[in-house]
């Protein structure tokens, strides 16, 4: 059908847990976005679990994160821990 789907993955460190964010985008072949998923989970050091965080189908969250992380370091990690609870 000519659909292009991708899967992106960025994985941040923090002292006992890493962040981890899903992005996907499904797209037409003129390029247009046809949906967008971005979802953000925590992963346990200790093993492989993963604890759903966030989600959110608004385009450049991920990248609105990022950028958060860069800037606040553990404070933006925090943040995120306390809108989830």
């Amino acid at each position: 059908m000519g659909l292009h789907m991708a899967l992106k993955t960025t994985k941040f460190r923090a002292l006992t847990f890493t962040i981890l964010i899903e992005e996907v985008d499904d797209r037409a072949p003129n390029g247009q976005l046809i949906c967008y998923l971005a979802s953000v989970y925590k992963l346990a050091d200790a093993g492989g679990s993963r604890q759903l965080l966030r989600r959110s189908r608004v385009p450049g969250a991920a990248a609105t994160l990022q950028k958060e992380i860069e800037r606040d370091g553990l404070r933006a990690f925090d943040r995120l821990m306390v809108r989830d609870t």
